[in-house]
């Protein structure tokens, strides 16, 4: 009796290792001022199917549309973040994004930095999947350098702030200011250095985004609501003076983290990672010499 009462206090309360991550001690996004919608955006695509109240944006897909919005300067390095909710319920086939690209400049060979929420079916948790783009192209023979994540807090219950660093050294992925992984410049093949834009947007990827497409969008949920707000974006713009430079996600004026934040970091990815490109078998690591050691 007193194994079986041993067992259900365990089973009931979860290891405390895996339920929240160590303090990152530093907080990067207070650093930052939140910017409105209208003074940092500009709508691109389904105009229908946005709304702005204040400084929040909603975006929604229904099948007739999803939508998407551009970052009104495209930046050569800096801090980009916002603090985002995603629709709750059976959302599989539907990814909601905030990322990085150049590919309206450079199409078929463009770059990309992705924080991307994988929709799910019910009673599963979402993958947030972050990846990097290095001049990629559109013909089926795009590079991607996918880390995926299941959250250790729902993402559909309330808002988290999400964010990229870029630096022409790291690109740093955060949530709620804990790093969850980091891509350092290893050789400017593997890494990019070409102005981006920031857009975010909502859109039926049936063909892949949920379990490698076996599950599809279902348009008897929709429709599949995003929300934006606490918009932050600092750094150097594509504008900026040569002089201009990097801002930093650490107390450190020439970039990298802290020890405290690399500890948090490995934390994420022991408890929360669930796919490192690098250690996947199936892949052909001739194309991502980043990977070696």
């Amino acid at each position: 009796m007193a194994l079986f009462l041993l067992v259900l206090l365990v089973l009931s309360f979860p290891s405390t290792n895996a339920e929240w991550p160590p303090s990152p001690g530093y907080w990067p996004s207070s650093k930052f001022r939140p910017m409105s919608f209208h003074y940092a955006f500009k709508s691109l695509w389904g105009f229908s199917h946005q709304s702005v109240d204040q400084s929040a944006l909603t975006i929604w897909l229904d099948r007739t549309s999803g939508s998407g919005f551009k970052s009104n300067r495209p930046f050569r390095s800096g801090y980009f973040g916002a603090s985002i909710k995603v629709h709750p319920g059976y959302t599989a086939g539907v990814i909601t994004a905030f990322y990085l690209s150049n590919s309206e400049v450079h199409p078929g060979f463009h770059d990309e930095v992705d924080i991307e929420f994988l929709g799910t079916t019910f009673g599963k948790p979402y993958t947030l999947q972050t990846n990097v783009y290095v001049r990629g192209s559109g013909d089926g023979k795009i590079i991607g350098r996918e880390m995926k994540f299941h959250l250790w807090f729902d993402p559909t219950q309330d808002f988290h702030h999400y964010a990229i660093f870029w630096s022409p050294k790291e690109i740093i992925f955060l949530v709620d200011d804990v790093p969850i992984r980091r891509y350092p410049r290893k050789s400017g093949e593997t890494f990019p250095l070409r102005p981006m834009w920031l857009y975010g947007s909502i859109w039926d990827a049936s063909s892949w985004a949920t379990e490698d497409g076996k599950y599809k969008a279902d348009y008897n949920y929709q429709p599949f609501v995003a929300k934006f707000t606490n918009f932050k974006a600092g750094g150097c713009s594509a504008y900026s003076s040569p002089r201009c430079r990097p801002v930093s996600v650490s107390p450190f004026r020439s970039g990298g983290l802290t020890g405290q934040q690399y500890r948090a970091m490995e934390w994420v990815q022991r408890y929360h990672m669930v796919y490192d490109y690098c250690r996947d078998p199936k892949r052909n690591h001739a194309l991502t010499p980043e990977c070696w050691n």
